[in-house]
C-alpha cells in the first residue's frame, strides 16, 4: 500500500478537538473522516491483515472500514434475537466432562424456554453450549473468532459471525445477552467476566444476571475477591460482591435466571 498516508487528516485530530468547538461541528469532522475512511478503505482491505503490533504512524483506511463492517454485521445479527443467553467456557473442556454434558442440558432448556444461546463458536463449552440449542430445536449462536490455529466453528450453529478484532466481538458479546453463563475456563473466560463484571459495575450496561456454573472451580476465585481485592486492599465494595451469583446445578441455574431476567 506504499508508504504515503491514505486519508492526510492527522491521526491526533480524530481525538483532540479544538479548544471551544461544539460537539456539533466535531460530530460533523468526525462523520467526514470516517466516511472517506470507509469509502477508501473498503477496496483495500488485505486478504490476511497482519497483527498490529505497535500503533500506526497514520489512519489506515482498510483497517477503519473492517472495524467499522464488523460492528455493523455483528449488531445486524444480534437484532434479530429476542431473548438470549450467552455461554462461556473453556475450548478444551471435552465431551464427557461433566461441565460439557450440564453446558448441554442448562442450554436446552434455555432454548425450550424461549432463549437463543449465544456462545464463542468453537469448542469446548463453546460447542456444548450451542448443542444444546440446536438438539432442542432452539437459535444457536456463534460469535467467533479467527486465529492463527483456525479456530473453527463447531456443527451445531444456526447462525454465526467470525470476526477479525476481539474487542468488536467482546462488544457484540457484552451487548447480546439477558442473561451471561460462566462455565469453567482459562484466561479469556475470565476475561470475559471481569469484563461483563466491570460493565455492570460502572453502570455502562443496565445490571444483568451473571451466572457463575461450579463451585469446585468459582468459589476460590471468589474467596479470593474477598479476602484479597475487598478485606485486603479494599479495591471493590461488598456489594460488587452481589453482582455475580455462584450455582452447582441445572436446577440451581434455571431457578436464577427465571427470578433474575427482564427482558430489554
Amino acid at each position: 500500500m506504499g508508504d504515503e498516508p491514505i486519508i492526510t487528516t492527522p491521526t491526533m485530530s480524530l481525538y483532540a478537538p479544538d479548544e471551544g468547538e461544539s460537539k456539533d461541528v466535531r460530530n460533523r469532522e468526525m462523520g467526514n473522516v470516517l466516511t472517506r475512511a470507509i469509502e477508501e478503505g473498503k477496496s483495500d482491505v488485505p486478504a490476511n491483515p497482519a497483527p498490529l503490533v505497535c500503533k500506526p504512524q497514520q489512519l489506515e483506511s482498510w483497517r477503519v472500514f473492517k472495524i467499522m463492517a464488523e460492528f455493523v454485521d455483528g449488531f445486524d445479527l444480534l437484532k434479530k434475537y429476542g431473548l438470549t443467553a450467552t455461554f462461556f467456557g473453556s475450548v478444551r473442556t471435552q465431551p464427557d466432562d461433566r461441565y460439557y454434558q450440564e453446558a448441554v442440558a442448562l442450554a436446552g432448556q434455555l432454548a425450550k424456554a424461549g432463549y437463543a444461546i449465544v456462545t464463542g463458536g468453537s469448542a469446548g463449552i463453546m460447542e456444548a453450549g450451542n448443542r444444546g440449542a440446536h438438539d432442542a430445536g432452539g437459535s444457536s449462536v456463534g460469535l467467533n473468532i479467527r486465529l492463527e490455529d483456525n479456530q473453527a466453528n463447531n456443527a451445531y450453529l444456526t447462525d454465526s459471525f467470525t470476526f477479525d478484532h476481539f474487542f468488536v466481538r467482546k462488544v457484540m458479546l457484552a451487548f447480546a445477552s439477558e442473561v451471561y453463563v460462566y462455565f469453567p475456563g482459562g484466561f479469556g473466560t475470565l476475561d470475559e467476566f471481569t469484563e461483563i463484571l466491570t460493565l455492570v459495575q460502572t453502570k455502562k450496561i443496565k445490571p444483568v444476571p451473571i451466572v457463575l456454573y461450579g463451585k469446585d472451580f468459582w468459589d476460590p476465585i471468589v474467596d479470593l475477591f474477598k479476602s484479597h481485592l475487598l478485606g485486603t486492599f479494599a479495591t471493590i465494595s461488598e456489594e460488587d460482591l452481589e453482582l455475580f451469583q455462584v450455582v452447582d446445578s441445572i436446577d440451581e441455574a434455571m431457578a436464577y435466571i427465571k427470578k433474575t431476567v427482564t427482558a430489554c
